[in-house]
């Protein structure tokens, strides 16, 4: 059977405890015929007659009874529904579950996480965390909610929201001979051996590509899942690294480190929040996306 909507909900309950579409229509805020019509269209549906006229008076048939006690209860439910939403605005009650990568976690999450704790100090909060297609699997297998990672090969029943983007730059100790260049040529970069964020990264995966489209290769001689690493190996001259510019930029400005771009290659990536396709956001949910927003804004600036 197809199901009574709302508004045919509401209003065979205000017809019961009126006695009357006029006063029905008053309560519900709506014209009597609207009403009328959404009663007359219920009994069609339901193939029966659900309200009885016997001249002024309006009465509910047997049919009518049965529904009535059930839509008052359907009724309660949804307002009970409304009640318990009150109160996770009034007291940040919740659940939070979101996966993000590593690079996120360590260098602009912290920040989010407590902002958000501040909001909701009783929401209950599950973090993964892992490369961004790790995090899909955990979305798809219902494990996490929410997934912030890197975008461009979710699959088809996921939704990306996006958020910000950055550029990857080559970054070197200020003794190294590339630290004076403006840009790098190709032939230079193929003679270099790099450290690059794990070999089976996404980060990884758009770097050989985006190299590759102009001809040449990178040769990673060390991989490591830790960017604070990668940066401290190239301070000490260890060996050029490529990161993203914000992630290196306190180390940049404090003359520790050198940025020099990607030249021909001049790779950005494009980070956001990967859902299910048909997912609302919750309250909660929507305002650690705000959080998140506002973080990845200071960054980009």
């Amino acid at each position: 059977m197809e199901l009574p909507d709302l508004r045919q909900v509401r209003s065979l309950v205000a017809v019961a405890e009126t006695e009357s579409f006029t006063k029905a229509a008053e309560r519900l805020n709506v014209t009597q015929s609207a009403v009328s019509h959404s009663i007359r269209a219920l009994e069609s549906q339901l193939e029966c007659t659900l309200v009885e006229r016997s001249g002024k008076r309006v009465a509910l048939s047997q049919e009518g009874t049965v529904l009535l006690r059930r839509f008052r209860g359907a009724l309660g439910e949804l307002s009970k529904a409304g009640e318990e939403l009150a109160v996770l605005r009034r007291w940040g009650q919740g659940r939070l579950r979101v996966g993000a990568t590593h690079t996120l976690w360590h260098f602009l999450l912290p920040k989010v996480m407590q902002e958000f704790r501040g909001l909701y100090p009783r929401c209950e909060i599950h973090v993964e965390s892992g490369d961004t297609s790790e995090l899909i699997e955990l979305l798809d297998k219902s494990e996490i909610d929410l997934a912030l990672g890197i975008g461009g090969r979710g699959p088809g029943w996921t939704r990306f929201e996006p958020v910000f983007n950055d550029e990857m730059v080559f970054v070197v100790s200020p003794q190294h001979q590339w630290a004076g260049l403006k840009e790098v040529p190709l032939a230079e970069v193929e003679k270099e051996s790099f450290m690059v964020y794990g070999r089976n990264s996404e980060t990884y995966r758009v770097l050989r590509t985006s190299f590759e489209s102009v001809g040449a290769r990178i040769r990673p001689s060390l991989s490591l899942g830790d960017m604070g690493a990668i940066k401290e190996m190239a301070k000490v001259g260890i060996g050029v690294a490529i990161v993203a510019r914000w992630i290196a930029q306190a180390e940049i400005d404090a003359g520790e480190l050198v940025a020099v771009p990607l030249g021909e290659v001049s790779l950005s990536r494009e980070w956001g929040l990967f859902c299910h396709e048909s997912r609302h956001l919750s309250m909660v949910e929507a305002d650690f996306l705000r959080l998140f927003r506002k973080a990845a804004g200071e960054i980009s600036h």
